[in-house]
């Protein structure tokens, strides 16, 4: 009864922090929007030229957005909407952002699924390569690689990899969302920089780990050096690994929206660099909360699976830690 206890406050207070970051999202990119230069109305009525657009249609779209209000109004406005799902409608289209994020949604989350998937197996492939290496330069040239690919711009990559594999192997399609094929070359344009962060962080975390006296103690037993790295070192190895999956989710998306841009695909990226452009102010606001709001779930279920990897960590422990 009291584990239970304690794993239900424990949820409760992580929940809490989740919304909390949920508020701020919302708040600041509210803000940020607030503050760049440009009208949306200006911008719906006619163009960026001001001097070209109608004064007084842009003072009936000001008055029909709400923009003709203080700025507190218009947010305590658009909060207490978003509270109940509602979060207006786009200025460019008309349409619901809450739709217009539903459309651009599938595209990205397939994208995303698949360079995530491309990163772990991309990190810890490569982190454990070098560790197993018993070939001295192998090993540093192998390690020497994630510093490399982290520094490495997306859309850099992106532009190499259209290079070689469409432009002059033809082997991927450069633009287009059509099938498979079409989803190689972008989730592997935004899967090398965070490969080779999970393989930096694995690689450093595996090497204060092979050095611990539980480690020797293995291998004092006989065990082979892959059974030591593999059912020994490996597990305790990876928690942090796993502690920055969020993050690790959280460059993914953002990564999307470089990715889509440079490969003309559909999806979120399209959809937030149109309604930044336009002062789309209800779209941009959805999809920062969406992205939020991954990153927080992500969050919550890697500190639950935390006592699944390693059974001294429990969430009594975890509680009593963000207390």
């Amino acid at each position: 009864m009291r584990s239970e206890i304690v794993w239900l406050r424990y949820v409760g207070r992580r929940t809490a922090q989740g919304l909390i970051v949920l508020w701020a999202a919302y708040t600041v990119s509210f803000l940020i929007l607030y503050l760049l230069p440009g009208d949306a109305a200006a911008l719906a009525a006619g163009g960026s030229d001001q001097d070209a657009v109608d004064p007084a249609l842009v003072a009936k779209l000001r008055s029909e957005w709400g923009l003709d209000r203080p700025l507190w109004e218009q947010y305590v406005t658009a909060l207490g909407r978003a509270l109940t799902g509602d979060f207006g409608l786009s200025t460019q289209t008309g349409r619901p952002a809450s739709a217009l994020l539903a459309e651009a949604l599938p595209p990205t989350l397939a994208l995303t699924a698949f360079a995530f998937v491309l990163s772990i197996v991309l990190g810890v492939g490569l982190a454990l390569t070098a560790s197993l290496t018993r070939v001295r330069w192998l090993r540093n040239v192998l390690f020497s690689l994630p510093p490399i690919g982290v520094s490495v711009p997306v859309f850099w990559i992106g532009l190499l990899l259209l290079q070689a594999f469409s432009f002059r192997l033809r082997l991927f399609p450069s633009v287009g969302d059509s099938g498979f094929v079409s989803l190689v070359l972008p989730a592997l344009t935004i899967a090398i920089p965070s490969g080779a962060f999970v393989a930096q962080l694995l690689a450093r975390s595996l090497r204060a780990t092979l050095v611990q006296p539980y480690v020797e103690v293995v291998r004092a037993k006989g065990a082979s050096e892959a059974r030591v790295q593999l059912g020994h070192a490996f597990r305790n190895a990876v928690i942090p690994t796993l502690t920055m999956s969020g993050v690790l989710i959280g460059g993914l998306l953002s990564g999307a929206v470089v990715t889509e841009t440079v490969y003309s695909r559909l999806g979120i990226g399209r959809l937030v660099v149109t309604a930044v452009n336009n002062r789309d102010v209800p779209v941009v606001q959805i999809v920062v909360l969406f992205a939020a709001l991954i990153f927080v779930l992500a969050n919550l279920l890697v500190d639950l699976v935390y006592p699944l990897i390693d059974r001294r960590i429990t969430l009594a422990r975890s509680a009593f830690a963000v207390a």
